[in-house]
């Protein structure tokens, strides 16, 4: 199993109140998969995202990515698993303005062995792979909304992470545009690339294999795409 969460809890005090963000999460992932977290406002899949992001600790339970208990790892090996073995792509691309797309791409391997010359190999094959071999030394004000989510998916490949997550990847986005980046996770998943997506959206959800409902902290619903859809 990729990931195992086991009672995952995520509990904040705010003045005298305390918020139960993740109230005992239970989920497994295998490679491969391709899930979407769908859940309201307070839901908890923010919350939930950022603790499988590697990005935040839970406050109880056991989290094990790749069969390694990261729920107890310290801040050095939490930062390395979060550049090797996760890709991140977010609704607003975050990209270096004044950089290329391929230096932009080359961000997460700036430590890596190899040198220049092996970052920028890298970089073009990401680039290549998401279809923007030919922008590799466009600047993001060159590029159009789907092209600067391209140079961030490609950023988040780079390092062929065991899962890419994508945290709202179309928010900023036409619908055809939309169309075009959730038609290249498509593509990504087929070619072997764990995808977890968290959205707002039950259109764009569909596009992936399985939905994880979250409300009030807990896993809602886990269904297929097919039964989440009748369900829904």
């Amino acid at each position: 199993m990729l990931i195992r969460l086991q009672n995952i809890t995520k509990h904040y005090t705010v003045g005298v109140e305390k918020i139960r963000a993740l109230d005992g999460v239970d989920l497994e992932i295998a490679p491969n998969e391709y899930v979407a977290i769908m859940g309201s406002s307070g839901s908890g899949k923010s919350t939930l995202m950022n603790i499988l992001g590697c990005l935040d600790r839970p406050t109880t339970g056991v989290y094990e990515l790749d069969n390694r208990r990261v729920s107890d790892m310290g801040a050095a090996r939490l930062a390395r698993v979060r550049n090797e073995r996760i890709g991140f792509v977010f609704q607003s691309f975050e990209l270096l303005p004044r950089a290329t797309a391929a230096r932009n791409v080359e961000l997460p391997l700036i430590y890596s062995p190899g040198g220049w010359w092996a970052r920028r190999s890298r970089a073009r094959s990401a680039l290549t792979t998401v279809g923007l071999a030919d922008r590799m030394r466009h600047r993001p004000n060159q590029l159009s909304g789907g092209q600067k989510q391209r140079v961030a998916i490609a950023r988040a490949l780079v390092n062929r992470p065991a899962i890419l997550l994508a945290d709202e990847p179309t928010g900023n986005l036409d619908s055809a545009t939309s169309e075009e980046i959730l038609a290249l996770f498509g593509k990504l998943h087929e070619d072997g690339q764990t995808i977890i997506m968290v959205t707002h959206e039950s259109d764009v959800a569909r596009h992936a294999r399985r939905i994880i409902r979250m409300k009030d902290g807990r896993v809602q619903s886990d269904l297929p795409v097919e039964k989440d859809a009748v369900h829904a």
